[in-house]
């Protein structure tokens, strides 16, 4: 994402944020998908400053799914030597929709509705030392929600694009 067009931020980066008294910190919980089976744990959380609000839980994927996710095409380049190879080091994150994940206070794990391993492990990954675009979130979206697909493909940049129950708060 670019500063002058950035309106995502990881909420470690807004020192004058604080999650309010009546929502728990999920940050460090373990994430798990529909099934329970492991995702990772919630690294951050990716926040709309202009809307004040929380949009994404950032995810640390679990060495598990990643080593399921090896064989896995995803992004393909190919390098010098004409073999293809899936991600680059580093590339171990993903974002969930906050609306898309339920908050269990008690066991301290958050888990993701109706989205499963497969998903998780076929989903595009980033790295986080680099922020992402607006296309990498549809492309996201995309994977999670395959039959609403047509409702992420407007060109819009604006924070509008976040009016829609996938990003409903927790």
């Amino acid at each position: 994402m670019e500063k002058k067009d950035r309106n995502l931020y990881r909420l470690d980066e807004l020192s004058d944020y604080k999650i309010a008294s009546n929502y728990s910190d999920i940050r460090g919980w373990k994430i798990v998908d529909a099934e329970n089976h492991t995702i990772g744990k919630v690294d951050n959380l990716w926040v709309n400053k202009d809307m004040q609000r929380v949009v994404y839980v950032d995810v640390n994927l679990d060495k598990k799914l990643i080593e399921d996710s090896l064989n896995e095409v995803h992004d393909v380049i190919a390098n010098d030597s004409g073999k293809e190879f899936v991600y680059k080091d580093g590339d171990s994150h993903i974002i969930i929709p906050i609306g898309a994940v339920t908050i269990n206070k008690d066991t301290k794990i958050v888990m993701a509705n109706k989205i499963g391993y497969d998903t998780f492990r076929k989903t595009s990954r980033y790295d986080r030392q680099h922020n992402f675009d607006r296309n990498y979130e549809r492309k996201v979206l995309n994977s999670y929600y395959p039959d609403d697909e047509s409702r992420f493909l407007s060109d819009s940049e604006d924070d509008s694009f976040y009016n829609r129950r996938e990003f409903d708060n927790y």
